[in-house]
């Protein structure tokens, strides 16, 4: 479709929609109290403001949902954001691990006869 637009008006629809795509993600990091927006995620890391370098665990947010907690380390920048990369990724859960085996049968709770 874009193949008989001048490369100017290319140009300028691809940094559009770029700039869309930013604004419309909710996705943020939050490390040492403070938060950053990420501008673009992929599978294996996030991009942010070239301005920002950090690195070590993190926590990702979906709006006010926490994801997960990550091991980040930067891998470059470019097109005017900093890519970072997974060393680990762990998904965040709802309810805590147990630490001891729980029968399936198993009683949710006792009734004693007074």
């Amino acid at each position: 479709m874009m193949s008989f637009l001048p490369k100017e008006i290319s140009e300028g629809l691809e940094r559009a929609r770029k700039l869309a795509e930013r604004k419309n993600t909710k996705l943020k990091i939050h490390v040492d109290g403070k938060s950053y927006k990420v501008m673009s995620a992929w599978e294996n890391g996030f991009a942010l403001e070239p301005s920002i370098l950090i690195r070590g665990r993190v926590a990702l947010y979906d709006g006010e949902r926490l994801i997960s907690h990550c091991l980040i380390v930067a891998s470059e920048e470019g097109d005017g954001e900093r890519r970072f990369e997974y060393k680990r990724i762990t998904e965040a859960v709802e309810e805590q691990p147990l630490d001891f085996y729980r029968a399936p049968d198993a009683p949710v709770a006792l009734i004693t006869q007074h």
